[in-house]
């Protein structure tokens, strides 16, 4: 078996539905068995971004958000979306000022996630921030924001104790615990 090869095979599509930052399609296929069936996927119309930012105390800045999907509060690492034709770190500059009211010298990306790729096409990208300086946060009117900075080892213990539930934040948070732990980050 090829891993490039498709074992799917479509024989027809029809729109669901359609806004400025998704559309679904369901399709008619033949499944990798031979079976018949229909597949639904979500296509994402930007590129997802988060920020973990650390600073030289090695401190992490956390957002908290009623996240309306999940129908929940959720405490995530600085995050949205960008634009497919713009740069993904421009897009997190901006999402992390946003945010957070902090600007970084150093980016360096740490993470390419795929996320829910059983049902999306949704991609993430995850820098690392360093070199901070705070300015005036500037959130979306969608969003009410808490900003929390505490030690990295918090955030750590945080995602621990399932009381990180979102799968970049998590990522990047083990993802930089991981680096720290090799030598990767200086102290």
């Amino acid at each position: 078996m090829s891993e490039a090869r498709n074992p799917w095979t479509i024989t027809g599509e029809k729109p669901i539905y359609d806004n400025k930052w998704i559309n679904v399609t369901e399709f008619d296929v033949i499944n990798p068995r031979g079976g018949k069936g229909i597949y639904g996927k979500v296509h994402f119309k930007n590129i997802a971004v988060g920020i973990l930012p650390l600073d030289d105390a090695f401190n992490t800045y956390l957002v908290g958000q009623y996240r309306f999907p999940l129908n929940a509060y959720s405490w995530e690492i600085p995050e949205g979306g960008g634009d497919k034709m713009e740069i993904p770190m421009d897009s997190g500059k901006r999402e992390l000022l946003e945010e957070t009211g902090l600007v970084a010298k150093e980016w360096s990306q740490i993470l390419t996630l795929h996320l829910s790729n059983s049902v999306s096409d949704e991609v993430a990208v995850i820098y690392l921030a360093r070199g901070l300086e705070q300015r005036s946060a500037l959130p979306e009117e969608t969003e009410e924001l808490m900003v929390k900075k505490m030690p990295f080892e918090e955030a750590y213990q945080m995602v621990k104790g399932n009381e990180i539930t979102d799968a970049m934040s998590v990522a990047a948070i083990l993802k930089v615990r991981w680096m720290l732990h090799e030598g990767l980050i200086k102290k």
